[in-house]
């Protein structure tokens, strides 16, 4: 049997992960509008709320991010392991959540990019495009959030590149 390790690792959130979430939110918009489209439906609204929605997550998880850096990067204090966890998976459910948000919304609006003469299709595009901005500073966030909580080894706090993920 193989010996595990005491206080295992965990990996940041690859680039490639977010493509793919980037990806299937893509194709999640697209088939959207194409469904609506084939169906000889109108193509549903994009509300304000959206992108209002996702800029207040975003606020939150920002929030959340410098108070964690400031508490484990700055003023090096400990932070309760279970809570440190649950910061580390918001940070990552942001990022791919803000992924999935930019795929979806930017692939839905290019639907519509031609057709900008029309106020209902512009307003689609111009709301798209704003939720598409909010959603990429939700996955920026919640990178920032993640990286935050990467806590310096004990045996190795004045050496630089040390960092583990916490």
């Amino acid at each position: 049997m193989a010996e595990q390790q005491p206080g295992g690792t965990v990996r940041l959130t690859p680039l490639r992960a977010l493509i793919v979430a980037a990806l299937f939110g893509g194709m999640a918009g697209w088939l959207l509008g194409v469904t609506a489209n084939a169906l000889d439906m109108i193509a549903p609204e994009v509300p304000w709320s959206a992108p209002v929605g996702v800029v207040l997550v975003t606020a939150m998880v920002s929030a959340l991010a410098y108070s964690t850096y400031q508490r484990i990067q700055v003023r090096r204090e400990r932070v309760e392991p279970n809570r440190a966890v649950a910061f580390l998976v918001l940070g990552k459910a942001s990022a791919l959540a803000g992924a999935v948000v930019v795929g979806g919304y930017l692939a839905y609006a290019l639907l519509f990019v031609n057709r900008l003469e029309a106020a209902a299709p512009r307003d689609r595009v111009i709301r798209s495009a704003v939720t598409v901005v909010a959603g990429a500073a939700l996955c920026g966030v919640g990178l920032l959030l993640e990286r935050a909580c990467r806590v310096p080894r004990q045996d190795d706090d004045d050496q630089p590149g040390t960092d583990t993920p916490g």
